[in-house]
């Protein structure tokens, strides 16, 4: 159980986990090792994971590198092609809905209610697109970025 006194990588996680479940766009959201995840499951889609790649203990902050995949499944149309541009799939769709998720979570780390709540977005993040990345059809973003937080340790106690 986590130590409500403490802050640190269980309010991180929880925290960005419920931001992301509170978008219409994201049906389930994990966390840890990503071949872990029975992704082969449709309901679970679309899918947001939470990976921690460093925690650095600063004097008064903690500054986690996070990268969020935002992702769900293509869709191919059994209709002939019509759009070249577009093509005979719904990606398009994906990565429009899928960089929204990541875009609004970052939105509410640099200027909304989490950087008021002090979860503060240090940088500019990177999103890079994707499809086709896990054994059956998903397209999505690999969102990357620092989050500090207050170092609440106290050492003279």
């Amino acid at each position: 159980m986590a130590n409500q006194g403490i802050r640190g990588f269980y309010q991180i996680t929880e925290t960005i986990k419920d931001e992301l479940l509170s978008n219409d766009f994201v049906n389930t959201v994990t966390t840890g090792d990503i071949t872990d995840i029975d992704l082969s499951k449709q309901t679970i889609y679309p899918l947001s994971h939470i990976i921690i790649n460093q925690a650095t203990v600063e004097e008064q902050v903690l500054r986690f590198s996070i990268s969020v995949l935002s992702m769900d499944i293509v869709e191919q149309s059994k209709e002939a092609t019509t759009d070249i541009f577009r093509g005979n799939n719904n990606e398009h769709d994906v990565l429009n809905t899928q960089l929204s998720v990541v875009n609004k979570l970052v939105q509410k780390l640099r200027i909304g209610t989490l950087y008021r709540d002090k979860y503060q977005l240090e940088g500019s993040p990177t999103c890079e697109p994707f499809t086709d990345r896990f054994e059956h059809q998903v397209a999505g973003w690999a969102c990357s970025f620092d989050v500090i937080i207050e170092n609440d340790i106290n050492v003279c106690s």
